[in-house]
């Protein structure tokens, strides 16, 4: 993936990828970008701040800068994922010329959640953009997006944020020798696992997770075959990752997290069981 030059020029890519330590980082960076994008002052610095199109963006109302969220069900519950037909919709609005603007800006927030029918929409749109619009995905977990889809835009990454190239190859291979322990259904085995590999560092123990839940995601999404695990057991593994990681942070002690992945990893009553 090439690095952005969208912080150091008034040029701004077709698509960018806006990585950040949390989401309203990745989407205060986006209107910033939107803004520069439509700003129509006559000074080099763009955005201005001052003209007509900075002060819409500024307020949230300028026409020709769409933001796409996941959608709300019938109850006003926010859904799990971006769907394809929403990527679709966006499609079709991004060929109709601005309204005020010299382009169109569309900010995906979250863009990991959209689902894989979704990203592979979204990557047809990015390898043909229409004229004159500027795509910006904001992501916390960027290596959720397919690498195809990453590939396809200039970096912008926030300090703080995830590498969007994923954890290095020790931590992917301990995250698969986790889940292959898992995947045998044996606690003792499981237990075993992570006693022998529990005097890593805080920062090797961060990238494990991160790579767990990478791994987890691509098995999700059916990118990577699960075995023996069903589809709420993959998701169980994914919040108890998610979990040991925000205890990493108030400084949890490692072995205390490889306890709670070993004790923790299968719900009672699943151990032994092949479930389909």
């Amino acid at each position: 993936m090439a690095q952005s030059t969208a912080n150091e020029s008034e040029r701004i890519p077709h698509a960018c990828l806006i990585c950040a330590p949390s989401a309203e980082a990745a989407l205060d960076k986006a209107r910033e970008l939107a803004s520069r994008a439509v700003c129509s002052g006559t000074g080099l610095l763009k955005p201005c701040g001052a003209c007509r199109d900075c002060r819409k963006v500024a307020a949230g109302i300028h026409p020709d800068v769409i933001t796409l969220t996941r959608a709300a069900d019938d109850k006003g519950k926010q859904k799990q994922n971006i769907t394809v037909d929403q990527i679709r919709a966006l499609s079709a609005d991004a060929i109709v010329l601005p309204n005020e603007a010299k382009r169109k800006v569309y900010i995906i927030d979250g863009a990991e959640t959209m689902n894989p029918a979704a990203q592979n929409a979204a990557l047809k749109l990015l390898e043909e953009p229409p004229a004159a619009v500027v795509f910006l995905l904001c992501t916390v977990r960027p290596m959720q997006l397919l690498e195809t889809v990453r590939s396809r835009c200039a970096l912008v990454k926030l300090q703080g944020a995830e590498d969007p190239e994923g954890p290095d190859e020790a931590a992917q291979e301990l995250a698969a020798g986790y889940l292959k322990a898992v995947n045998t259904r044996d606690d003792a085995q499981i237990l075993r696992w992570c006693v022998q590999n529990e005097n890593i560092d805080t920062q090797a123990m961060a990238a494990f997770l991160e790579a767990v839940r990478l791994r987890l995601s691509d098995m999700l999404c059916l990118r990577l075959k699960s075995g023996r695990l069903s589809r709420a057991e993959l998701l169980g593994l994914y919040r108890l990752s998610e979990r040991c990681t925000q205890y990493l942070k108030v400084n949890t002690n490692v072995k205390q997290l490889f306890g709670l992945l070993a004790v923790d990893a299968l719900p009672d009553g699943n151990r032994g069981n092949a479930i389909d």
